[in-house]
This record gives structure tokens, sequence and C-alpha cells, in this order.
């Protein structure tokens, strides 16, 4: 018997005007899949990610997450779903530790001491959890914002280039730890990265957009094997070039 997907999207567009910046996509993600979003800047990626998280309406098709409709038990699936983006703030008077009580306090948290100890630990933390936020560097900053998406235990994850502020060596173990996530409870991820080499090593499939359509879809093997290129760089640089 097939496991049902927990997120599948049908024939979802999205138009601003005259403009059509999603053009009736449809994509599942399997329970404990790693799905990247791929694709040059104005593909759709974020309009996209940005409907998938309520925070904009599509034109026309569905959103499904766990065989429920988004547009009718929005609050119902969003308890269970997290995002983190390289490009969004916390509040910045606060400190590490309070951004993060702040969340489990919204999200209705219990035991929100050990919560947050433990998270704190996991992303390495320690040193930076009474610093106030507006005194974070970037990638610090980043590490909070993957933190707060991980308090809530959610079974999906959205990511927006969750390591691009990073160095080498906390992105690789934000890496690690996001695939010890999903091995340990099954959690599913769909993210966005420009870094290829990321994508192929942490893609179950990658579906890519192209001017708001699906172009490829596949593992990032199929998918250069398809464009008969090199990897997928390669491929990245082909249809961006196409696309102008």
């Amino acid at each position: 018997m097939m496991t049902p997907p927990v997120l599948s999207v049908t024939k979802l567009r999205k138009q601003f005007g005259e403009f059509t910046a999603v053009q009736d996509i449809s994509f599942v993600m399997k329970p404990g899949e790693i799905l990247g979003l791929l694709g040059p800047n104005g593909a759709g990626k974020t309009t996209t990610m940005q409907m998938l998280l309520g925070l904009i309406t599509p034109t026309s098709g569905s959103i499904q997450m766990f065989g429920l409709e988004l547009a009718s038990h929005r609050e119902e699936i969003l308890q269970q779903v997290n995002f983190s983006s390289t490009y969004i703030s916390m509040p910045l008077a606060l400190t590490v530790e309070e951004n993060l009580w702040v969340v489990a306090r919204l999200y209705g948290l219990t035991d929100i001491e050990r919560r947050v100890d433990d998270i704190v630990k996991k992303l390495e933390m320690e040193e930076i959890r009474r610093k106030v936020a507006r005194k974070l560097s970037s990638g610090q900053m980043t590490r909070l914002t993957l933190a707060k998406a991980f308090l809530t235990e959610p079974k999906i994850l959205f990511l927006d280039e969750p390591t691009a502020s990073l160095d080498p060596d906390i992105a690789h173990k934000i890496r690690a730890l996001l695939k010890e996530e999903r091995r340990s409870s099954g959690l599913s991820i769909l993210y966005t990265s420009h870094n290829m080499r990321e994508m192929e090593d942490m893609s179950d499939r990658i579906i890519f957009l192209q001017r708001g359509t699906i172009v490829a879809e596949g593992t990032a093997r199929e998918i250069v094997a398809r464009f008969g290129e090199a990897d997928l760089e390669e491929v990245f640089l082909k249809i961006a070039r196409e696309s102008r």
C-alpha cells in the first residue's frame, strides 16, 4: 500500500495582474522526503513557497498537506509546519533565548526550558544564547531562524537558502542535522538553495522551475542525464541563460 504524500500541489497558479509568476504546477512530497526546489531568480520559487505557507492566496489550484486542504484547514496545518530563511529577521531587541521562548509560547509548547536547551545545544549556540539579536552576525542570525524552526518539531520544514550565510563547517553540521532529523523523526523538508553541491548532496528529488513552470523533476543524477551536462551546476547555468 502506497504511503499518502504529506504535501500535494495540484495545478497551482499565481498571477499578479498580467504577470503569471507560477503556472499550473503540480507535484507531491512523500513523508520523510527532502525535496529541492531549484531555479534561477524569478523562476517562481519564492512565490510557490509563500503559497505553501499560506502567506499569499493562489489564483487557482489546490494545496493539500496531511490530506487536508490548506484553504479550509489553515490553522490546523500550519501548527505542523515551520519555515526558516536566511532573509528573515527575528525581534532584534530580544536575546537568542528570549526569541526562542516567544516562539515556544506562540505555538503553545510545553516543557519550554528543556526544548530551548536542546535546540541551543544542537545548533551550537550556547555562547550566544544571551546575546541580543541585533548584535548577531548573519551566520548567527541564520542559526537562530533555524533554531526557531526546529523548536516546534514540525512535520514539514520549508527552508529558503538555509546555509547561505554560514561558514563551511557550520553549514556541514546543519546539513548533517537536517538529515538526522529526517532519519529520527520522519521530518519532510522542502528547500531552495543556489548551492548546487548542496542540492546534489541533500535532495532525494529536485523540482526545477523556469518562468513559473516545472521544466525537470527527478534525482540530481536523472536531471543531469536528461540535459546531457556534466553536473547540476551546468544544468542550472544552461536553464538560467535560456530564461534570459
